[in-house]
């Protein structure tokens, strides 16, 4: 099928391939009447190439996403060179902070959430190295707080031994629940490669942990045991089944992420049954944000993420 045939099903024809700035070429958006059981919200990972490229500030993350339609904000803080590579942390997040606030206001948006990688393992076995890493997470729950995010999302990649990783995993992130609590933060954990892309056994340390603000970020692709980061594009040796985890991981979910690779020739996801993963969110009784996480492979970057977000306003209304 030609690209523009292509396009013209997904609602995005005319738009253009390149990140450079914002395109010029005018965006369009499918247009639903009943209003969906969610809110919207765009995670800044879909624009990661553009961003590290240096096409795209990532503090122009926001102006993107109201220009789509999005109402919040999901941030990534390995996205911000200007913090995570500066000599004056604490400093720098304070600009961070003041920069992204005014943003928000000027802007009318929300902050939801911090998305929080490289600051250290969670769930390995070296104790000093777990502490560490819990330390380096308690600056972005106070910069959660200070911009009105619900949670920050961390990870839980370390041993592969099931039991252990249970009891440092646990044992983390009840400390940092603990501190976040204070700020009026959650803790929340994706699914996101490793043993935390195994259901059951996150569920197990949520059941482990039982607070209150600590919880989980179901995302509808990361269900890759035997990699990393809980996806490849050339096929998984153990993967959790998808759906099961998804319906596993409701009960305890302060957000959603709405993962996307790959479209077909009616706009669906070629790997994920949109109108079965909303079935099982809003069964679960959610309403909160969900949000686009777009990770190019066949669309560009501001395609895939319209596209996505698209899929998701029209499988709401079938379902």
């Amino acid at each position: 099928m030609k690209r523009k045939k292509f396009l013209s099903i997904l609602g995005i024809a005319g738009l253009g391939t390149s990140m450079g700035g914002f395109a010029s070429e005018k965006y369009s958006s499918l247009i639903i009447e009943n209003t969906p059981f969610f809110k919207l919200s765009l995670a800044q990972w879909s624009l990661h190439i553009a961003i590290q490229s240096g096409k795209m500030s990532p503090y122009d993350f926001g102006k993107f996403a109201k220009k789509h339609g999005f109402g919040g904000l999901e941030y990534v803080n390995t996205l911000y060179k200007d913090v995570m590579k500066s000599k004056e942390k604490s400093k720098a997040i304070k600009s961070f902070i003041k920069k992204n606030n005014q943003i928000v206001n000027d802007l009318n948006l929300e902050n939801v959430l911090i998305m929080i990688d490289d600051e250290g393992n969670l769930s390995t076995l070296n104790q000093r190295k777990r502490i560490k890493a819990i330390e380096n997470h308690k600056i972005w729950v106070e910069a959660a707080s200070e911009m009105g995010c619900h949670s920050i999302r961390v990870n839980l990649h370390g041993t592969s031994d099931a039991e252990k990783w249970k009891v440092t995993s646990s044992e983390s992130l009840s400390k940092l629940s603990d501190y976040a609590s204070d700020y009026n933060i959650n803790i929340i954990v994706e699914n996101h490669g490793g043993l935390s892309s195994n259901a059951d056994l996150l569920m197990e340390v949520m059941e482990n942990v039982n607070k209150d603000n600590c919880g989980t970020l179901p995302d509808f692709g990361n269900f890759c045991i035997s990699r990393k980061w809980g996806y490849g594009d050339d096929g998984c040796e153990d993967e959790f089944d998808k759906y099961e985890g998804v319906r596993k991981l409701m009960p305890k979910a302060f957000a959603v992420s709405a993962k996307s690779h790959v479209f077909d020739e009616n706009g669906n996801e070629k790997e994920i049954d949109y109108k079965k993963m909303l079935s099982i969110v809003k069964n679960a009784g959610y309403k909160g944000y969900i949000g686009v996480e777009y990770e190019k492979i066949s669309l560009s970057e501001e395609d895939g993420i319209i596209a996505t977000k698209n899929l998701l306003l029209k499988a709401a209304s079938e379902i």
